[in-house]
């Protein structure tokens, strides 16, 4: 199972990308998470159901770093990684 999450706050420039590649290789979750232009974030993450819940419930909060205002969730293609990864510009 994959999804898409976009997260909406203050969430870039807060070490919002190391903390979720952190909880995705806990979780073991396969994935990517970037930055984009809008000043969000962007998840796509793999992993079975219980375990993109867990995830899901840890972006809403994010890092103490982090203010999250809103997450929109959305099914996505599955994807086929075998690690979780940050895209940088």
């Amino acid at each position: 199972m994959t999804k898409q999450f976009f997260i909406y706050g203050r969430v870039q420039g807060v070490g919002f990308r190391y903390f979720t590649w952190k909880e995705a290789e806990k979780l073991g979750i396969k994935g990517t998470v970037r930055n984009r232009a809008d000043g969000s974030v962007e998840v796509i993450a793999q992993g079975d159901e219980a375990q993109l819940m867990r995830f899901e419930q840890w972006l809403k909060e994010g890092p103490k770093t982090a203010r999250v205002e809103r997450v929109i969730v959305n099914e996505h293609t599955d994807i086929i990684a075998d690690h979780f990864s940050i895209i940088r510009r």
